[in-house]
């Protein structure tokens, strides 16, 4: 006898519909779901595009000077990491570019054991029009 496949309790179908959406914004939604980023490096290599993203990607890191090489003391165990993979996209549903982020697997990591400080070279641009708006304010 076949088993039948497992239902699903709460279906999005019976939630979400694209049938309100413009048509645009039904195509840009449509393109965005439909869209396979890697999940791994070895995925991400087979592309050229990926491939020219990780570079960018360490390039940056190098010229923030984010780390510093040093020896592992004995005891302890290298911290691993990976590249996150997201397609950016245009309105108009073009792609604008292909972003890969280095990110570490810092989940093991204990303040003042493991590292000192943190930093983040990303500063949003909300952020920069609410300081000029401030300065204009202030004179």
């Amino acid at each position: 006898m076949a088993s039948s496949p497992p239902s699903i309790p709460f279906p999005l179908s019976s939630s979400i519909s694209y049938a309100y959406l413009s048509p645009t914004f039904a195509l840009f939604s449509s393109a965005i779901s439909s869209t396979n980023d890697p999940h791994t490096y070895k995925q991400a290599a087979k592309d050229l595009d990926w491939c020219k993203a990780m570079e960018i990607e360490l390039d940056a890191l190098e010229l923030n000077h984010i780390w510093v090489l040093t020896d592992l003391p004995p005891s302890k165990v290298p911290i691993e990491c990976k590249y996150v993979y997201k397609t950016k996209y245009h309105s108009n549903v073009t792609v604008e570019r292909k972003n890969a982020r280095l990110v570490a697997k810092g989940f093991t990591q204990q303040e003042g054991v493991d590292y000192h400080e943190t930093f983040s070279p990303v500063v949003k641009i909300v952020t920069v029009r609410t300081i000029l708006a401030l300065a204009a304010i202030k004179g």
